[in-house]
């Protein structure tokens, strides 16, 4: 195609200037990292703390992040309620978790006062999420893509207000666990006990997600739904039936990870799903959604890039409140990334047929 001299002045243009912005930001990261360091401002227990908590906050995202990029891979549609489903999940194991702890029962048996809110959050999380997915999104499976994705917003909308109509705007502070209090020494450097928990709990939880989908009739059959619905109906899978199990399972992951979160920030309220489900999302699309080690591998990337970025990159330029800009670098990262990946750590081109 035959393109004129004003449309290849405007191509090289954008491309001149998408350049640039690359430079720009290399530049910022290798200078301020520089400057940081020959500062000697953090000492390397400091940073070693930055990388722990960016693990453990990078778990969460991860965890959610499942729900998003299988949802993706064998719908082709981004759940945009799936924030809320995560909270739900947090919300549901606070009244347990509260209940619990007045007894005395959390006190006097730690390990099950932690997993049993958790399979709550779990359940509860899965509940709705398979009432959302029959109510919201099954009748409009084959209509066209902007459709479901506007009913997708309307069911966030829908779970956030119902919380808050039900249980106000207020904070509601998650009941301390006492076992989790405090220190381990670790190699010389004192780590906060829950941000151990949070990550081993996040590693094993997304472990088992991962045998079920590669060692069971279950992962192999939404593996087979994900590839081509109407030749896994003519193998005899049921579809509906797959589908369905896939929310349930992605909401479940997101139960787990509202828990968890409580445990860190001690605080659940009706908003708590927006910020972490879009974190979530980002660390989805970093990983390349659809995949989903890369939606772990995202989590991660992108929990300890906003831990650790701050301090590494602005505080050597002279920027006074560097953590003001966390979100704005774990989102630049994205950008970044995307421009020289478009299809993410570990993604896969689509085809046509799956695009």
């Amino acid at each position: 195609m035959k393109t004129t001299l004003g449309e290849r002045l405007t191509d090289w243009s954008i491309s001149g200037f998408m350049w640039g912005f690359r430079i720009l930001i290399v530049f910022i990261v290798v200078a301020g990292t520089f400057f940081t360091l020959q500062s000697g401002k953090y000492t390397g227990e400091q940073w070693i703390d930055f990388i722990v908590f960016g693990v453990s906050q990078g778990s969460i995202y991860a965890l959610i992040a499942l729900g998003y990029t299988m949802v993706y891979g064998i719908l082709r549609m981004i759940n945009f309620a799936h924030g809320e489903i995560f909270m739900s999940g947090a919300f549901s194991a606070y009244f347990l978790a509260t209940w619990l702890n007045t007894i005395g029962f959390v006190d006097a048996n730690p390990v099950l006062g932690l997993l049993i809110p958790i399979l709550f959050a779990m359940f509860m999380s899965a509940c709705i999420a398979m009432l959302v997915e029959r109510v919201a999104y099954r009748p409009l499976r084959n209509a066209p893509r902007l459709v479901p994705l506007i009913s997708a917003i309307g069911a966030s909308f829908f779970l956030q207000y119902t919380f808050r109509g039900f249980f106000g705007p207020g904070v509601y502070a998650y009941p301390p666990i006492k076992a989790l209090e405090g220190e381990w020494v670790i190699f010389g450097v004192g780590i906060l006990k829950v941000q151990i928990i949070v990550a081993v709990a996040a590693a094993l939880i997304m472990a088992l997600l991962y045998i079920i989908v590669m060692r069971t009739k279950l992962g192999k059959a939404m593996r087979a739904v994900s590839e081509d619905k109407d030749t896994a109906a003519l193998m005899g899978i049921d579809v509906n039936r797959i589908i369905v199990s896939t929310f349930a399972i992605g909401a479940a992951m997101a139960g787990a990870a509202g828990v968890l979160y409580a445990l860190i920030y001690r605080q659940v309220n009706f908003f708590m799903g927006f910020t972490p489900g879009i974190k979530a999302f980002t660390s989805a699309v970093l990983g390349g959604i659809g995949n989903i080690p890369g939606a772990m591998l995202g989590g991660l990337v992108l929990g300890v890039f906003e831990s650790i970025g701050p301090a590494l990159f602005l505080d050597g330029l002279g920027i006074i409140r560097p953590y003001q800009l966390k979100d704005a670098i774990a989102y630049t990262m994205l950008v970044m990334i995307l421009l020289f990946r478009p299809s993410g750590i570990l993604g896969e081109r689509l085809t046509s047929k799956k695009a």
